[in-house]
């Protein structure tokens, strides 16, 4: 019954993708490695994307000097609704990072080496679920690699002064 789910799950993953997927006795085995490949992948179209609902997120905006943008705001994409201020550029933004195979909210990583300059006080906290995976993930701007991150986001985050 699971080789049977996988397979069906990977050939539907497949027929929406626009790939093609080996029928027959051996194609079992290779689907669910597929199915399974594909449910890991941060790429655009992971059968876990495909089969997940839409992408809802969390944006709580603190201190950021612009007024308009503080505050929380729920972000939806595919389709594009809630209250966030800029939903169309914010889903477009996840869009492409999405196809460039970024993560938009990993953390810099341990042990980088980063500018000593203050961005301002601005925070922000982003939780959800974006490509099926659960979002919990926070910004600020206390240096040169946590800037870049915050520019990084926008207009998901605003535009801090």
């Amino acid at each position: 019954m699971l080789r049977r789910f996988a397979l069906t799950a990977t050939a539907s993953a497949a027929a929406l993708a626009g790939v093609g997927v080996a029928v027959g006795p051996a194609a079992g085995t290779a689907a669910a490695g597929t199915a399974a490949a594909a449910a890991q992948s941060p790429g655009p179209l992971s059968l876990g994307s495909l089969l997940s609902s839409p992408d809802r997120l969390t944006v709580t905006v603190e201190r950021s000097g612009n007024r308009s943008g503080d505050g929380t705001y729920e972000l939806e994409c595919g389709p594009v609704g809630g209250t966030h201020p800029s939903a169309e550029k914010a889903c477009a933004r996840l869009d492409e990072l999405a196809r460039e195979g970024k993560d938009p909210f990993a953390p810099v990583p341990k042990g980088s080496m980063c500018t000593h300059q203050y961005g301002g006080d601005a925070i922000a906290r982003i939780t959800g679920t974006w490509r099926g995976q659960r979002v919990d993930a926070r910004f600020s701007r206390a240096n040169g690699c946590e800037i870049a991150r915050w520019r990084n986001l926008e207009p998901v985050l605003p535009n801090a002064r």
